[in-house]
């Protein structure tokens, strides 16, 4: 009876443990994700507080604790400097980013949907070629491009930036996922039998199955056209053309020579993020969706 009892109480006890370390998990991991944001977020603050901080201010004080108030002085300098031309650099990156990502994220789901969808001889040698080009850095590409783009006369031109971002190998590779597990093969044989042709039955039924799934895809092309520094540097010399990346640089480049330039490099550092964020929390519920596409199963 006292070993039943004794292992009763065993198996009792147990499950008390359990629920205790189980807590000491959870506090471990929450610690290590609430530094590991804090490390993060640090960069974020410290643009935050040198935006609202005066030329004086921002080299007599610590960078990391906040002064006077001087956000809405610097944001009038910013869009006023040499005839508002930060303005233009804005409109630039979106002209990039937005157009070049919608093109990008069309044009990659049409060839993952056509190497998900048809077989035709050569398709997983096409498929290989493209994962190649996953695996080519930019900066590798930004000369070849540059010497094509000299070929034709077009360098120093918005074409030069803006077609080079339409293509996304990664986007193919995405989409060729997304359109095999969200793009059943009988709807698409249901659609043939129904008389549709391929386009209408791509434009028409895979792009809305696979349209969570792109919004990641053009998120991810927003985020790398918007990012992308090294092929306007390249191709570029009219300052008009520039992106917000490539402005700024600019202007940081001058700040021994003018040194308020440094604040208005700051703040335009801190309103190129604007859009982006922006981007990320209109199309978050769809990015959500994309990212879960095929978790479920029904």
């Amino acid at each position: 009876m006292s070993f039943l009892t004794r292992t009763e109480g065993a198996h009792a006890a147990a499950p008390g443990r359990r629920p205790a370390a189980g807590r000491l998990s959870v506090a471990a991991a929450v610690a290590f994700m609430t530094l590991a944001a804090c490390y993060m977020l640090l960069p974020v603050y410290w643009l935050l507080v040198s935006a609202t901080k005066s030329q004086s201010d921002l080299v007599s004080t610590p960078g990391l604790l906040p002064a006077e108030w001087h956000l809405g002085d610097n944001l009038t300098a910013l869009f006023e400097q040499q005839d508002g031309v930060f303005g233009r650099w804005l409109l630039n990156s979106l002209l990039y980013a937005g157009v070049g990502a919608a093109i990008a994220t069309f044009l990659a789901a049409a060839a993952g949907y056509a190497l998900a969808k048809y077989t035709f001889t050569g398709r997983e040698a096409l498929f290989s070629v493209i994962l190649g080009g996953v695996l080519v850095p930019a900066t590798a590409l930004a000369l070849p491009l540059f010497l094509l783009f000299a070929e034709v006369d077009a360098t120093n031109t918005f074409w030069s930036v803006f077609l080079p971002s339409v293509v996304s190998p990664f986007g193919v590779y995405l989409s060729r996922i997304f359109a095999a597990a969200s793009v059943p093969d009988e709807v698409v044989e249901a659609a043939r039998m129904d008389g549709a042709g391929e386009l209408r039955i791509f434009c028409g039924i895979a792009l809305r199955m696979m349209s969570p799934a792109l919004v990641t895809v053009f998120l991810f092309q927003f985020v790398v056209i918007w990012n992308n520094f090294l092929l306007p540097l390249v191709m570029l010399q009219d300052d008009t053309l520039y992106p917000v990346t490539l402005g700024l640089f600019t202007w940081q480049s001058q700040t021994s020579r003018l040194p308020e330039l440094q604040t208005l490099t700051i703040v335009g550092a801190l309103v190129s993020v604007v859009p982006i964020v922006l981007t990320f929390l209109m199309l978050q519920r769809y990015w959500r969706a994309g990212l879960t596409a095929g978790a479920v199963k029904s």
